[in-house]
């Protein structure tokens, strides 16, 4: 792996969607919204899908020039049409809304429809966190898991992020509904590795630590089994029906995924407690949490989103890891 300096990858990425059409402010927080997700080791969802991005810009799945807009307001909640824009931004800017709603009443909901992949989920989650609120936010997607038991796919990985503000250490869960998102096994496919843990089954019905054999069976495993496909189902069912968009079973009957729907919330912590009084809760319950003796082989255990922080700050002082390939493609975009 080569390891290319962040503000290069930012300027590169910059570079390539301002030549596929983007406005300069557009490629600008774009390129950055890649190259962050890169930086902070979500490869799957930054460097590794930039290239599919530009293609579905090319081959007009993403209408760049669309921007989203509010077209229902009830409360603290908002229905927002991303227009089939680009999901990055849309994303962006459906918390944003969300942030300024829990400004004013202590928490702010927005379900946007009609939007495409919006790569990193977390990355909206530290939207909010950032801005001193709690952040929760889950996508729909197409038809990638079957259902607990069942060999036919039905429902999406459905990715959800939770984050809460921590003295800019922000505790962040980022996961998908199955064991592993399909970046994931990409990547681990890519660089010719098994997974740590059985994630899906194979074409004989075999439980497996082959990505590769789980992206060609499409049967990933669900998260809890049984409990993991009944969250993604119900995550479906309310991000259908916050953002009045389209569910898993519409975007399935379409060749490409797009036209997506999502869910924004967060929630003003500070006002209801003070931020100091947060910091301070926040900070007790992680310390204990941390408070107990690691198993053999493990050198600390760590909260959520505790790993990225490390990963970031060696990227940004090392240069960030990148597959020769891919760079080269990106290089030649």
């Amino acid at each position: 792996m080569d390891r290319i300096p962040f503000k290069t990858v930012t300027a590169e990425f910059e570079r390539v969607l301002k030549s596929a059409g983007l406005t300069d402010p557009k490629a600008r927080r774009c390129g950055e919204l890649f190259a962050e997700n890169t930086r902070d080791g979500v490869y799957s969802h930054g460097l590794n899908r930039f290239a599919g991005f530009v293609q579905s810009i090319k081959n007009g799945k993403i209408h760049i020039d669309a921007e989203p807009e509010c077209v229902k307001q009830l409360g603290v909640i908002e229905q927002w049409d991303g227009k089939t824009g680009i999901g990055l931004l849309n994303a962006e800017t459906a918390m944003g809304r969300a942030i300024e709603i829990a400004r004013q009443n202590g928490m702010g909901c927005v379900g946007l429809r009609n939007t495409n992949h919006w790569m990193r989920a977390g990355a909206y989650g530290l939207q909010a966190a950032d801005a001193g609120c709690i952040g929760i936010c889950w996508t729909n997607t197409t038809v990638l898991m079957p259902p607990w038991g069942s060999a036919t796919k039905k429902i999406g990985n459905n990715p959800l992020t939770l984050c809460v503000p921590h003295q800019g250490n922000h505790v962040l869960l980022d996961m998908a509904m199955s064991q592993y998102s399909n970046g994931k096994l990409e990547v681990l496919q890519r660089r010719g590795e098994s997974l740590p843990l059985a994630g899906g089954y194979d074409n004989n019905g075999e439980i497996t630590t082959d990505p590769g054999a789980i992206l060609d069976s499409k049967r990933a495993l669900p998260i809890g089994y049984w409990k993991g496909s009944g969250l993604a189902l119900i995550l479906d069912l309310v991000a259908t029906l916050i953002s009045g968009g389209d569910s898993t079973s519409v975007i399935g009957s379409r060749s490409n995924e797009t036209n997506v729907s999502q869910v924004f919330i967060a929630i003003d912590a500070a006002s209801l407690s003070g931020s100091q009084i947060v910091e301070e809760t926040v900070d007790r319950i992680v310390r204990d949490f941390q408070d107990v003796p690691p198993l053999d082989g493990v050198s600390e255990i760590r909260y959520p989103g505790q790993g990225m922080l490390a990963t970031r700050e060696d990227n940004l002082a090392n240069g960030i890891p990148v597959d020769p390939d891919l760079w080269a493609e990106v290089l030649a975009l």
